[in-house]
């Protein structure tokens, strides 16, 4: 459980700005993650080297940083370990990646993700209120980008 502590530990340095601690921690995490044997989730908490990149991403994102954030998740949803984690873990990060998009001006990009998250997690991005803020930034673009019309609908926020 050790490295699941250390990415919750990466995740609270990058959201006080101190990006350098973060990285100091992902690295430590990566350390452990490439100590375990196969698959070794005896905890269940999916902890591994994809949960390290992915936290590695969202700290970017959280720094202000969506440019490293955006190349780095280009290169986690390639990976197969990426379609093991648990739904609720990609809606999630892909919420977040979606707001990362936002910050470098690119809404297909938003939407995409947001739309990937709602196919694969519905609860993350109707229910999250970071979520339906991302909604709401996209849908006041005119038009609206291929889903998120749809979306903005089904949580409220037009009729």
């Amino acid at each position: 459980m050790g490295g699941t502590l250390l990415v919750q530990a990466v995740l609270a340095a990058a959201g006080c700005g101190d990006a350098r601690r973060a990285d100091e921690l992902a690295d430590r995490a990566a350390g452990v993650a490439t100590n375990l044997r196969g698959y070794d989730d005896t905890h269940r908490t999916s902890f591994g080297p994809i949960v390290v990149d992915v936290a590695r991403v969202l700290s970017a994102g959280q720094r202000g940083a969506a440019d490293e954030a955006l190349h780095r998740h280009m290169t986690v949803v390639r990976r197969e370990a990426w379609r093991r984690l648990p739904a609720e873990y990609r809606g999630a990060y892909l919420v977040d990646v979606a707001r990362a998009y936002l910050k470098v001006g690119d809404l297909r990009g938003a939407a995409r993700a947001l739309v990937d998250a709602d196919s694969v997690a519905p609860a993350e991005v109707r229910c999250r209120p970071l979520a339906r803020t991302v909604i709401a930034e996209i849908a006041r673009a005119n038009p609206a980008p291929a889903g998120v019309a749809r979306l903005a609908t089904l949580v409220g926020l037009t009729h």
